[in-house]
């Protein structure tokens, strides 16, 4: 049984070419990979670096997570718009965490 998780542009665009490298991608998979080509600004490996670091800072969401590696946020303003549907939003110095280790991983 297939459970239902999150994934970062990356990790769509690295299963969808290893899908099309062994069959026929279906339309919607095709437009799926093609902007994940466009728009995926890392490769697979550091897309699970930067999952780690911030999965270790113990607040975010993995659904936040996602959205912080697909956005890669460099202002303050950037972070608040992604937890912008939240409950509570991340303090000051949370905010820096998150805009210094994204930094650190581009």
């Amino acid at each position: 049984m297939a459970t239902d998780r999150f994934v970062s542009l990356s990790e769509v665009k690295q299963l969808l070419t290893k899908e099309s490298n062994q069959r026929e991608l279906s339309t919607e998979q095709k437009v799926a990979l093609d902007h994940a080509q466009k728009f995926s600004s890392m490769g697979a490996d550091s897309a699970k670096k930067l999952h780690k670091a911030l999965a270790a800072l113990g607040f975010i969401s993995e659904q936040n997570i996602v959205k912080i590696m697909d956005l890669l946020p460099v202002t303050p303003e950037d972070v608040r718009l992604v937890f912008s549907k939240e409950r509570l939003t991340p303090e000051k110095k949370q905010i820096e965490q998150i805009i210094e280790i994204v930094q650190n991983s581009v």
